[in-house]
């Protein structure tokens, strides 16, 4: 969209994990993704009194814009992903986000 900027960016993600947490305090931290500019990583508090990281996102970069053939001068665009993994350790009560790589069938089968 035309004059996007980060608080465009912090407002629709602060919603989206409103609508899907509920009120959980939220925190934005400075980071680097090379597709953004400016970036962040983007935590919630867990129950256990622990930041977990949620999302990454940023306002896209002007030069991403110009290789796909839209004008960086007139349009910005957001951008945030988030991980399933994070979204299964809170369902489902994992403490470790490296269980899912373990290749442990046994865990595994817990989510069929």
């Amino acid at each position: 969209d035309e004059q996007l900027n980060f608080s465009h960016l912090r407002g629709t993600v602060m919603a989206f994990l409103k609508a899907f947490f509920g009120d959980l305090p939220i925190r934005f931290r400075a980071s680097y993704f090379p597709f953004t500019e400016p970036s962040a990583e983007v935590d919630i508090l867990s129950e256990d009194g622990k930041w977990l990281e949620i999302l990454g996102c940023g306002i896209v970069n002007p030069v991403v814009l110009e290789n796909c053939n839209i004008d960086s001068n007139k349009y910005s665009g957001l951008a945030f992903g988030l991980g399933l993994e994070r979204i299964a350790m809170l369902k489902y009560g994992v403490n470790d986000i490296r269980d899912f790589y373990k290749s442990n069938l046994d865990f595994l089968r817990q989510f069929k």
